[in-house]
C-alpha cells in the first residue's frame, strides 16, 4: 500500500510540474501572422470583434526602434534587430491574433516612426516561427538600475510548488 501511495505522489507530482511548466512559458517566438494585413475592406469577412490588448503601446518606448531603424535605406538587419527589442517583450499579447495587440502595436510604430507601409514585414523574416525572440533582453520599460526585487509569476510558482512538496515529504 505504501509503494502505492507513493507512485501516485510522484505521478501527481511529475503532472504538476508539467503542467506548470508548460503553462507558464513564454513565446520565443513573434509570428509571422501579425505582418499580415488585416484590411477588412475587400471581400466579405465574418464580422469578429477582437478584444481591446492587454499592454498599453501608447506609453512605450519607440527609441528603441526609432533610433536604431532610419531611413532612406532602412538596412534590414539593424531595423529587424530593432524590431525583435521592442516587440519580442510583448510577443505573448502580440502574437494573439484574437486581440488588436499586432496592429495596435504597428499603428504606434508608424505613427512615432513614419516608416512605409509594409516595412517590416518586406523586411524581417527569419523562418517558418517567424522572429527569433530568444536571443533578444529584457523589456526596456523594465529595466532597473539598482537591485532587481521583481518576483514574476513562475518564480512564484516554483516556490509554492517546492512548498508543497516539501510538505507532502514530511506528510507520508
Amino acid at each position: 500500500m505504501a509503494s502505492l501511495s507513493h507512485f501516485l505522489l510522484y505521478f501527481f507530482l511529475f503532472s504538476f510540474f508539467l503542467i506548470t511548466g508548460l503553462a507558464s512559458s513564454n513565446s520565443s517566438f513573434l509570428s509571422d501572422e501579425i505582418f499580415e494585413s488585416r484590411d477588412e475592406s475587400t471581400g466579405r469577412v465574418l464580422l469578429q470583434a477582437k478584444k481591446a490588448c492587454t499592454e498599453n503601446f501608447e506609453n512605450k518606448n519607440y527609441t528603441i526602434l526609432t533610433a536604431r531603424c532610419k531611413g532612406p535605406q532602412y538596412p534590414p538587419v539593424v531595423c529587424c534587430n530593432a524590431l525583435k527589442d521592442f516587440a519580442c517583450p510583448f510577443a505573448d499579447a502580440i502574437n494573439d491574433l484574437t486581440t488588436d495587440c499586432a496592429s495596435t502595436m504597428f499603428s504606434y510604430i508608424n505613427l512615432y516612426g513614419k516608416y512605409p507601409p509594409g516595412l517590416f514585414s518586406n523586411l524581417c523574416r527569419e523562418g517558418k516561427l517567424g522572429l527569433n525572440c530568444t536571443d533578444v533582453g529584457p523589456d526596456p520599460d523594465d529595466i532597473s538600475y539598482g537591485v532587481h526585487t521583481t518576483v514574476t509569476h513562475s518564480t512564484l510558482l516554483i516556490i509554492t510548488a517546492g512548498f508543497i512538496v516539501f510538505l507532502l515529504f514530511h506528510w507520508f
